[in-house]
């Protein structure tokens, strides 16, 4: 039987509704990563402290929402996805809910790297459900999951947008802080794994059914492949962090309006949704490492031209050239994740795309803290061509990556 009969056959509908479920999760958490730059700025105002006092917690939230997924994943390769998932709805959606109530700015770190380890737990689970059932079709389904965290957020953007003062953002954190811990837990009753074998029990010719041998994570750890991809990962995650946390900022720095600023929030998440669905969809009928090569070039070329576009004033051209560089930046959280089981078996995947994934912890200390200084310390010139050239970088090592033997 093919992977799709299979699953049928095990759960009693389509392997589909777990992707959605998934996919709706993923949906609901995405605002932490996305709307932070829509509400830093009331938040500073209403605690009455100066922006960079908070400038840390974009970089906290990148740190615990990537360095959770290592252990979530060890349990939920061990232990399956419903008990940890569950878990966190009660951390991602009371994260939002306390922000509302933060009066120090102790708080506001504690809120946000709390629901950061909610966002972990949901994002590990989500991805790894999509690939350890869609063996034939790794990049689409990661796409789509991957798609709803970046696209999911644009529903909110416009709405937080406008609540975006002291005194009435904390009435949209709270009702935004239910709404995904009740659609966390409900999804957490949908997700389970696939029965032992059941990537290798179909047909022998089915696509991208792999019959190489399986790699723990201690031998994952092993392969020179792996540290590639991680210094790939890390470079590419780090440009598009970078335009993910300063877009607004960037923007009113080089005198553009304040609509173009907004536009450019919402183009942001739109066009990473997109991107990621189209270009995973694409990378199952190519070799990956084609497909991570181009577009992190294509990536890199994108913030050449927002910097470009931004110094000329140009504010068509600024949200354009935005939307080139997400489109094709964030289809590496679709891309890497089916390369690493392309490589290294399903079995472990969920701890294999863990450790790999911990490298967007150096990209968004680089996005975050660290771009935030070279900004001061230099220029928006020169923060936005580093980042270009880590794209251009990231691109370069994928075209060397070989599958292990």
């Amino acid at each position: 039987m093919s992977a799709a009969e299979r699953a049928r056959d095990h759960l009693g509908h389509s392997r589909w509704w777990l992707v959605l479920a998934a996919a709706a999760m993923m949906a609901v958490v995405s605002p932490y990563q996305y709307v932070w730059t829509a509400i830093e700025t009331p938040i500073a105002e209403s605690l009455g402290v100066p922006l960079p006092a908070i400038g840390l917690v974009f970089t906290l939230f990148v740190v615990f929402q990537a360095g959770s997924q290592y252990p979530v994943g060890r349990f939920r390769d061990d232990h399956g996805p419903r008990s940890i998932t569950a878990l966190a709805g009660f951390l991602a959606g009371g994260g939002y809910v306390a922000l509302a109530y933060a009066n120090e700015v102790w708080q506001v770190y504690l809120c946000y790297s709390l629901g950061a380890v909610g966002v972990g737990i949901v994002y590990t689970v989500a991805v790894n459900t999509a690939l350890k059932w869609f063996p034939d079709r790794r990049g689409l389904t990661a796409g789509v999951g991957t798609m709803a965290f970046a696209a999911g957020s644009a529903a909110f953007v416009p709405f937080v947008r406008a609540n975006a003062a002291p005194g009435a953002y904390a009435d949209v954190l709270r009702p935004m802080g239910v709404l995904i811990g009740i659609v966390v837990i409900l999804g957490a009753f949908f997700l389970r794994d696939p029965p032992e074998g059941f990537e290798t029990g179909g047909e022998s010719g089915e696509s991208h059914e792999r019959e190489g041998r399986t790699y723990t994570p201690r031998e994952t750890l092993r392969t020179w492949q792996f540290w590639l991809m991680y210094a790939a990962f890390v470079a590419g995650s780090g440009a598009g962090l970078l335009l993910t946390a300063k877009v607004v900022q960037f923007a009113a720095a080089l005198g553009l309006s304040a609509g173009t600023a907004t536009l450019s929030a919402v183009v942001l998440p739109l066009a990473g949704g997109v991107g990621r669905l189209v270009v995973g969809g694409v990378s199952d009928r190519f070799e990956r490492r084609y497909a991570i090569a181009g577009t992190f070039a294509v990536c890199g070329i994108g913030l050449v031209g927002a910097l470009w576009a931004g110094l000329q004033g140009l504010s068509a051209a600024f949200v354009a050239a935005v939307f080139v560089a997400t489109f094709f930046w964030s289809p590496l959280y679709a891309l890497f994740p089916a390369l690493v089981v392309d490589y290294y078996g399903t079995p472990y995947s969920s701890a294999n795309n863990a450790l790999l994934y911990s490298g967007k912890i150096w990209g968004g200390v680089f996005g975050g803290a660290f771009a935030g200084w070279l900004v001061s310390a230099s220029s928006w010139s020169t923060t936005f061509l580093l980042g270009a050239g880590l794209a251009f970088f990231a691109g370069a090592a994928a075209l060397a990556l070989r599958e292990p033997r």
